[in-house]
Parts: structure tokens; C-alpha cells; sequence
């Protein structure tokens, strides 16, 4: 039996360009529609998620979390796991990928996937909002696409968007949300919130406005208000619609008909900013396909190194 590669996280990053990547992904949705599938398995307070993707011509991924809540207490991470890749063609193991390495660039490489379509091209004021791990991917990302850009960071807690701000070059931080979203071109938000922090009143003419965070059917990080001022746009009809808040509290409430949604990544060509006033909104809703086009890359790249 040949050798499996297992790619960790510091020599597979070390291989990974944002620009590669998003062109990796917009390839990977010319293929045929993902199949996908999750199952938890629960022993509480601990979690086992498994995500699984199947792409005629790109082959099969399940990509396991781990989650256990006591892991902190003990100096562990809460969350664990990893990707196995599997052949398109026999089905045969490919490879195993370090979680966090597939998240990583998955999370961000969705977002810019979008903006590098939706945002201007002369986007110079870049707002991060959320000082956490995905916020510090999301400026490595844009900064692959924007590089002339300026960063400025909010955080709900100052000190952790100081601390932010200390290990990125340049980065400014921000303590008024309001006033920051207005001067921003592009507004990229990975919050946990359950309460929209973004008011469509705060949003000018030209902005692009990436929403990551949400992920629950009770999360949201915009009001009704900023859906309604902008052209909306979803990375998968099939992993937002009926499952995060973001989408479906204003379904529910009539605030936007499904029509308001108006393309996914399966519609690529139509993700598309026709006028440079026009405000456009993304959301990233992830998804285990992702996460097969990303490990795909990832292998790809691993492979083409050895």
C-alpha cells in the first residue's frame, strides 16, 4: 500500500495561497452539485460531528470535529479532528488533513471567494468585525486581494482587538462600530452574535458586506434593515436557507422573499456587482463541499511540493 500523506497544520499552511484557493473553489462549483450529509453522535457533554461531501469528479471528504467542552480546563483545545480524503475514481484513502488547517482556509477562502466578485476592486478601508482566530484569517485573506488596503478592527471587548492589532502591522482599532462601518469599503463580521450588531442605516453607498459569524438558526450579526438596502448573495442555497438565522428570521418574518437571494456559488456568473454605488451582502454559510474543494487544494499543493 502506498504511503498516505497526513498534512499538518504548520507544513500545510506553509504551502496555501488565498488568490489559489479561491480560484480552487469557483473550479470546484463547475463540477456537478455536492451531495453533503451531517451526523452528530453526542456522550454530554462531548460532541462528534462529522461532515460529509461527495463531488462527481472531485471525489469524497468527511471532515470529523471533536468537541469537548472540558478540553480548556486541561490546556487542550475544545475542538479536534481532521479531513479524510478519499478517490473519486476508487474510493481508495487519498490523504488525512489537519482540521484546523481545512477550517482555516475554508472560512476565509468562501468569504473572499465573494468578495473578490462583489466588492470594488478599489476597496481601500477594510472593517474586521471580531478579534478572534477567523477574524486574523479573514485579514490574511483580504489582504492577499486588497493588499493596498487599510485594516481596522472592532471587537466587543476592546482589549482582545488591541491584542489583535498588536500582532498585525498597521492594524487600527476601532471603538466606535458605527462610525467604523460607515468609513469601511468592505465590512467583513465573524461574531457569535444572537443580536444584529450592523444597522442597515450605518451602510453608504458601495460597500460590500461579508457576514461570517452566524451559524446557528438563532444568530444573526445584520438587521432587517441591511438586507433590505442590498443585493444579496449566499455561498450555498442549500447550507443558509432553512438553517441560519441570518437568512431565515427575515424569511420567516417577511422582511425578504427567497427571491431577494440571488445567486450562490452554483450561479457563479451571477455574483456580480453591476453598478459601483449598489451595496452587496454575502453571506458564508461553509458547508462540507467547501471543505472537499479545500482539502482537494490542499492535497494538490502538498503533492505538487513532495
Amino acid at each position: 500500500m502506498s504511503h498516505i500523506p497526513i498534512i499538518p497544520f504548520a507544513e500545510g499552511d506553509a504551502l496555501l495561497d488565498w488568490i489559489g484557493l479561491t480560484d480552487a473553489l469557483a473550479a470546484g462549483h463547475a463540477l456537478p452539485r455536492a451531495e453533503i450529509g451531517d451526523t452528530f453522535l453526542y456522550r454530554n457533554p462531548d460532541t462528534l460531528l462529522n461532515r460529509s461531501a461527495w463531488i462527481d469528479g472531485l471525489g469524497i471528504a468527511v471532515k470529523s470535529a471533536t468537541i469537548f467542552p472540558g478540553n480548556p480546563a486541561k490546556n487542550q483545545p475544545m475542538v479536534n479532528g481532521g479531513v479524510t480524503l478519499y478517490s473519486d475514481t476508487d474510493g481508495t484513502l487519498e490523504a488525512i488533513v489537519d482540521f484546523h488547517l481545512v477550517t482555516k482556509w475554508k472560512t476565509a477562502g468562501d468569504s473572499l471567494t465573494a468578495a473578490r466578485r462583489l466588492a470594488r476592486p478599489d476597496s481601500k478601508n477594510i472593517l474586521i468585525v471580531g478579534a478572534g482566530t477567523v477574524g486574523r484569517n479573514l485579514h490574511a485573506a483580504y489582504s492577499a486581494a486588497f493588499p493596498d488596503a487599510r485594516f481596522t478592527v472592532w471587537n466587543r471587548t476592546r482589549a482582545n482587538a488591541e491584542t489583535m492589532a498588536q500582532e498585525i502591522d498597521g492594524l487600527q482599532v476601532a471603538d466606535d462600530l458605527e462610525a467604523a462601518v460607515r468609513a469601511a469599503d468592505i465590512v467583513t463580521s465573524a461574531t457569535m452574535s444572537t443580536e444584529p450588531l450592523i444597522r442597515g442605516a450605518w451602510l453608504q453607498p458601495g460597500q460590500h458586506i461579508d457576514l461570517i459569524g452566524a451559524y446557528r438558526p438563532d444568530m444573526r450579526e445584520v438587521d432587517d434593515a441591511a438586507l433590505q438596502k442590498s443585493r444579496i448573495f449566499v455561498d450555498s442555497f442549500d447550507t443558509t436557507v432553512g438553517h441560519i438565522g441570518e437568512i431565515n428570521i427575515p424569511l420567516e418574518s417577511g422582511a425578504i422573499t427567497r427571491d431577494d437571494l440571488l445567486a450562490d456559488y452554483y450561479g457563479m456568473d451571477a455574483l456580480t456587482r453591476t453598478s459601483a454605488d449598489e451595496i452587496t451582502l454575502f453571506k458564508n454559510g461553509g458547508g462540507a463541499h467547501l471543505d472537499l474543494m479545500t482539502s482537494r487544494y490542499i492535497l494538490d499543493r502538498w503533492t505538487a511540493a513532495k
